[in-house]
């Protein structure tokens, strides 16, 4: 018998739009290597194993890997995969779990379960298992080569471009302008030449068709992906610096929409916690489609 496996569009409500994402239901017995293997097989961003928690007080342990190597964490991974999980319990006659918890390598990740209007799985929303952590400072003459700009592209009025993590670093900047950011493309060239880079950036500027909103791109030649239509954990590595620079406590909410020039439009919305004027918890969400499933024969 083959292991199961379902495919999911995250951030979107339409199937071929978002971020796709398998999801290997029957993860047990499978080693690195294998895992390893299946993912460059799908060949999305990420893939990924359901596995038996470690703690029975969770309900999985979950490995996630690009077609490159296995990650701490990543966003649309979760929110896919607690998608998948609520719906087959959903289909198979039972209750949809409210929240879902995943063991990873970066942490424990709750998940909740969202809904339709008629009690449906619509999709999920995450809450990154790290606070918000700011490195070092990046200079704009090392950054820009990496997505093919100029510094004059690199917007600093708000931070200069800088490492950060919710639970996976990234490099972060913000652009001048739409302009700049339809510019933007990953130089593999120039990122290996910056190894302090890990071999992906997250770039963003304003939202011009939604006030307060953003518009990203993902670019991670190092993890075999040129570049990626949807990036939870940036999303919420940008959310946790927002966080940063606001200055009332209390709830923030973003829209973050990337995709757009791959042709598969997403929309992640993502909040942060800030007291006392520090940022906490972040959270990750949108809606999913189911696309496909099948087996992987073995």
């Amino acid at each position: 018998m083959g292991r199961r496996f379902v495919t999911v569009d995250v951030f979107t409500d339409r199937r071929f739009g978002g971020n796709p994402l398998a999801v290997v239901l029957d993860a047990g017995g499978l080693g690195d290597t294998d895992m390893q293997a299946i993912a460059r097989e799908f060949n999305l961003s990420e893939t990924t194993f359901v596995l038996p928690p470690e703690d029975a007080r969770n309900d999985a342990k979950v490995r996630i890997f690009t077609p490159g190597r296995e990650l701490p964490f990543a966003g649309h991974p979760n929110v896919g995969t607690a998608f998948v999980l609520a719906r087959e319990a959903q289909t198979t006659g039972g209750d949809a779990p409210s929240v879902l918890r995943f063991e990873e390598i970066a942490g424990l990740v709750p998940v909740d379960i969202l809904t339709d209007g008629g009690g449906t799985v619509s999709g999920a929303r995450l809450t990154a298992p790290q606070a918000v952590d700011l490195g070092a400072e990046i200079a704009v003459e090392d950054f820009a080569p990496c997505v093919g700009l100029t510094p004059a592209d690199i917007d600093l009025t708000g931070h200069s471009p800088v490492l950060a993590s919710a639970g996976m670093p990234f490099p972060v900047a913000r652009l001048t302008g739409p302009d700049a950011l339809a510019r933007a493309h990953g130089d593999a060239a120039a990122m290996a030449a910056r190894p302090e880079m890990g071999g992906h950036v997250f770039v963003y500027t304003a939202d011009p068709d939604d006030p307060g909103g953003f518009r990203a791109r993902m670019f991670a030649p190092g993890l075999g992906i040129a570049e990626d239509p949807a990036t939870g954990g940036a999303a919420a590595a940008l959310t946790g610096l927002l966080g940063t620079l606001v200055t009332t406590d209390g709830r923030h909410d973003y829209r973050i929409v990337q995709g757009v020039e791959m042709g598969r439009p997403s929309l992640i919305e993502t909040s942060v916690d800030v007291t006392g004027g520090r940022p906490g918890a972040i959270r990750v969400g949108g809606a999913c489609v189911s696309v496909m499933q099948g087996e992987i024969e073995t």
